[in-house]
């Protein structure tokens, strides 16, 4: 079907049919539910008025744009959302050309829509790159940054902000739908603009007061932040009314200038069980459609569980413990804590350089803060590591999340690149537990360690049993167990775990093989290394992380410094790709990381057949 020659009566049945598509398909594999629910009607809409195969389509994160790809040319395809091989659920150029951008973190979309706006103009192109942004996102300083040039320069830009839980303007009763509706239409934009070039026409005197009085009304509408900017604004407007959507974005799609529609949804709209604010519901795995109910309940505890509990124990003993996560208090386990204290643990929103650099003065005043934010979102706030806490050589614990594979979410939220991108920053202290006491005993270093530190730990539970372990002490590494041949492995957080269960299968082939937990990636334990340097010649490193920079590269500068020449070394570390999505096993084994095909690779190495 063509969408833009359809009906508002068939767009409408389609919006439902889409709804129930996404809700099938969620339910089965898992995924983004109830804001891509709220967002469908303004999808649809979005494709009625503007022209996908020329205008660029750029949503923010993109986790909302379910709808988006069962309109252009993946509704057949669709079931294998977010599986091994099958659709991502984020926006994806080599998955389809409707796809502009890649997208999995979020604020970006109003600067790249700026960039292309650029482009589109220097090639003298009609295209009109159209913006779906979530209010979420706009708590990021990104967005005003864009904005800030958009409303300089003037590009023709249309944004769409699906307000949908913060409420960035709450509607006035009925004094706020007459305005909404009355500056949605034709009639006032071709209005307004007459007044303004009357105006700017008028003598000094007289035009003082029409600017007056054009400023006292713009304070009584929700956009006056945006209109202050130089972007016209249109709303708020009923983000399921598919007539009025079609209508207001034909109207900012002719302005020719930059404009920015505040339209209002409901998270998990047509589905009763998630509609509304209900965090449960915004990212899901199978459950129930009928109940809601969840399939799985994995019975083995979550290191981020360990995290929180652990966390919330320490404060409990502690007053000047402190902490900050940036929109991920459930995610990162800090809603325990902020539950408790919420005067010394706070969620900043989707702003992690903000929430990295006010943990400073906290920790100069002589708190603890422990900064809880995911692998893959600290990247965002990388300067602030640098500029902010490791020059200021101040006591920030980072608590990093998700670090190794995350599975479904794919590319853009695999926790892979945290050791290489902080090994590199003078003051900064690098360690990782592997099972849950070892985890407590890290947060406990943390907590007296007076200098910038990082850990990370997995998505999930450890994959190391747990056991008593030493207490954390810098700088030194546990030598878990000694091997009859030249063999040894080393483990470097869950890699632990996964260096255990290899050293396993390989005594089953005879093969003894030597344990170490390095525990600090920073500062190297250097004499355990050239100790065991002299027993063990065939190393093989395990950790969850990019090869390149990652924990095999320190223990080979180590080994180059000194002159040992008697080690060879091969990390099973992540080698230079990004990663795919799907299931977590499935893609371990794409990549031969599981521990079976890790045993039969050190045998290959050996050159000793199974």
């Amino acid at each position: 079907m063509d969408i833009r020659d359809a009906s508002v009566e068939t767009l409408e049945t389609l919006a439902q049919q889409i709804r129930d598509r996404i809700l099938a398909t969620v339910s089965k594999n898992g995924g983004h539910l109830s804001s891509t629910l709220g967002a469908t009607d303004l999808i649809v809409a979005m494709h009625k008025v503007f022209d996908v195969t020329k205008d660029p389509f750029i949503f923010d994160v993109s986790h909302q744009a379910y709808a988006h790809k069962l309109l252009t040319d993946r509704w057949d395809r669709f079931d294998s959302l977010r599986q091994f091989g099958g659709i991502c659920g984020y926006t994806k150029p080599k998955e389809s050309p409707y796809d502009y951008y890649v997208a999995g973190h979020s604020s970006t979309s109003i600067s790249l829509a700026v960039g292309a706006a650029k482009a589109i103009a220097l090639k003298g192109e009609k295209r009109i790159p159209v913006a779906f942004i979530g209010d979420g996102s706009m708590s990021a300083g990104m967005v005003y940054e864009a904005l800030n040039e958009l409303g300089d320069r003037k590009y023709p830009v249309v944004i769409i902000l699906n307000d949908n839980e913060m409420s960035i303007a709450k509607p006035i009763g009925a004094i706020s739908k007459l305005l909404s509706q009355t500056m949605a239409s034709p009639l006032y934009q071709k209005f307004k603009t007459k007044v303004e070039k009357i105006v700017d026409m008028m003598p000094e005197g007289t035009s003082y007061m029409a600017k007056r009085f054009e400023e006292s009304f713009k304070l009584i509408t929700p956009g006056v932040l945006f209109e202050e900017m130089g972007i016209e604004y249109i709303g708020p407007v009923d983000g399921h009314d598919i007539a009025a959507l079609i209508e207001t974005m034909e109207v900012a799609k002719g302005l020719g200038k930059p404009v920015i529609i505040h339209a209002q949804t409901t998270k998990g709209k047509g589905y009763e069980i998630a509609e509304g604010t209900k965090e449960h519901w915004h990212g899901v795995g199978a459950f129930d459609p009928k109940t809601g109910e969840s399939y799985k309940k994995s019975s083995a505890k979550a290191a981020t569980k360990i995290f929180s509990e652990t966390l919330v124990a320490m404060a409990d003993e502690d007053d000047k413990i402190v902490g900050v996560t940036a929109a991920m208090p459930s995610g990162t386990g800090l809603n325990a804590a902020m539950e408790k204290y919420p005067e010394r643990f706070w969620d900043v929103a989707i702003a992690e350089q903000h929430a990295v650099t006010s943990m400073g003065p906290l920790a100069k005043e002589g708190f603890k803060p422990f900064c809880a934010i995911y692998s893959t979102f600290l990247q965002r706030g990388y300067d602030q590591v640098i500029h902010d806490i490791c020059l200021m050589d101040l006591g920030v614990a980072f608590a990093i999340d998700r670090a190794g594979i995350v599975g479904e979410d794919g590319e853009t939220h695999q926790g892979a690149f945290d050791v290489s991108y902080l090994r590199a920053i003078p003051n900064m202290t690098l360690l990782a537990p592997y099972n849950e006491t070892s985890m407590k005993k890290v947060m406990a270093f943390a907590r007296d360690y007076g200098r910038p530190c990082a850990f990370r730990y997995p998505r999930g539970a450890f994959m190391a049993e747990d056991c008593d372990v030493p207490e954390y002490t810098l700088g030194k590494a546990h030598f878990i167990q000694e091997g009859s041949s030249e063999l040894l492995l080393i483990g470097y957080g869950n890699g632990v775990g996964r260096a255990l269960q290899t050293a396993s299968l390989l005594s089953e082939s005879g093969i003894d093989a030597a344990v170490l937990d390095l525990r600090f990636v920073k500062p190297l334990d250097e004499a355990m290394l050239s100790s065991l340097a002299s027993k063990y010649t065939k190393w093989f490193v395990f950790s969850d992380s990019a090869k390149k920079g990652g924990v095999g590269s320190a223990i080979l500068e180590y080994l180059s410094q000194t002159g040992i020449h008697t080690v060879s070394l091969t990390s099973f570390e992540y080698d230079d790709a990004f990663i795919t999505h799907g299931n977590t096993r499935l893609v371990e084994e794409s990549m031969g990381l599981l521990p079976e095909q890790l045993a039969e690779r050190v045998r290959e190495k050996l050159k000793i057949k199974n």
